[in-house]
């Protein structure tokens, strides 16, 4: 055997490639062609497209085109461009997202446990607080309709809900749950200009805090206190002060299940209750 044959049979393996690159998709796969929208506070006309295609230009994206311009008033022009970015992404190096902390139990499940564990029915009160007058958000959870083909809190037995529906300020906020005596606050924030969801949740966080000095957690002291919407999704509970953030698409079934897993005690409940104790 030669020097050099010796050398490359002693040489170590190269580790193996485990990244896995991909690339936006538009027209075709890896074509790393997207879409973005915004609005300039510029009249519309040729001018603004100019402007339009800059900021894309600034943005990464090479070529790009305006494939649509329409005035928003005299002054504003919002814009649809479509064009190439050079940017790739290592989807294996993504961490996956932490796995539900808690079960998904079905109505029967929540209602068995409840009873067993509080011997009274499990008290909810809802609402969109602030300026925030879209009520889909909290409606979908609390209302028997529900979403996404389950069906929300007041269908289950052993939950009692109040929806205060929208633009509650937090003072009747908290006001109604102390009168309630409520276990959870649900409240939904679909509103974001400016970041008022944030600033609604923590002054409402703030005030619950206040109202209940003694309390130990929640549950202990205090109700425990959710929040959900689409754009929560930059935060925590915790920079919040409240106990859970809830994003988009979120269904009754996972609220219920939270409610049992952070309200009662951890002992599960059977996974199917009999005739007599349904």
């Amino acid at each position: 055997m030669t020097e050099r044959a010796e050398t490359a049979a002693e040489a170590p393996a190269q580790p193996a490639d485990t990244r896995q690159v991909i690339r936006p998709y538009g027209d075709t796969t890896g074509d790393a062609m997207v879409q973005v929208s915004f609005t300039l506070p510029v009249p519309a006309g040729k001018r603004a497209e100019a402007a339009a295609l800059q900021l894309a230009g600034r943005m990464g994206l090479d070529p790009a085109s305006v494939v649509h311009a329409k005035p928003m008033g005299p002054d504003y022009t919002f814009f649809i461009v479509y064009g190439r970015v050079n940017h790739l992404i290592d989807y294996a190096g993504i961490p996956a997202p932490p796995e539900r902390e808690y079960p998904l139990l079905t109505s029967k499940e929540v209602n068995l446990a409840i009873r067993r564990a509080l011997n009274r029915r499990l008290m909810v009160v809802g609402a969109c607080i602030g300026t925030d007058a879209h009520t889909v958000g909290i409606d979908a959870i609390l209302n028997v309709k529900g979403f996404a083909g389950e069906k929300g809190l007041e269908y289950y037995r052993e939950i009692q809900v109040v929806n205060m529906g929208a633009q509650v300020t937090v003072e009747e906020l908290v006001e109604r749950a102390k009168a309630e005596d409520a276990d959870a606050v649900l409240v939904s924030q679909v509103v974001t200009q400016r970041n008022a969801h944030l600033h609604n949740t923590k002054q409402m966080a703030a005030a619950f805090h206040a109202e209940y000095p003694t309390a130990v957690a929640a549950g202990m002291g205090r109700p425990l206190l959710i929040v959900g919407g689409p754009r929560f999704d930059t935060v925590t509970a915790a920079d919040l002060g409240v106990d859970r953030v809830f994003g988009k698409g979120t269904t009754p079934a996972e609220v219920a299940s939270f409610l049992v897993h952070a309200l009662l005690p951890a002992d599960p409940p059977p996974a199917e209750p009999t005739e007599e104790t349904r």
